[in-house]
């Protein structure tokens, strides 16, 4: 069976940057997902990918953009279930 994966929100933003290495950057403005790429044009390629080829969601700057994967995990918020001990 498939990893659970929540449904994600309606609307992204992109932002495609490099950060302060040259590497270049696809980061969601609410840290939902990212990565570091090896040129604009990977980048370009993953934020259409992950918008659903939504240009109008894409915004790039000559802004430096660090990759922040910081925002709360779906699976993490949930509090974990002990295991089950069953007598023997």
């Amino acid at each position: 069976m498939g990893r659970f994966e929540p449904p994600l929100p309606e609307f992204f933003l992109v932002v495609i940057g490099q950060n302060s290495r040259g590497q270049w950057v696809a980061q969601e403005q609410r840290g939902l997902f990212g990565g570091l790429f090896k040129n604009r044009i990977h980048a370009l390629r993953y934020a259409m990918f992950e918008t659903g080829n939504d240009a109008k969601a894409i915004v790039e700057t000559a802004d430096l953009v660090e990759l922040n994967m910081s925002a709360p995990s779906f699976i993490s918020a949930q509090p974990a279930k002990p295991p089950q001990r069953h007598a023997a």
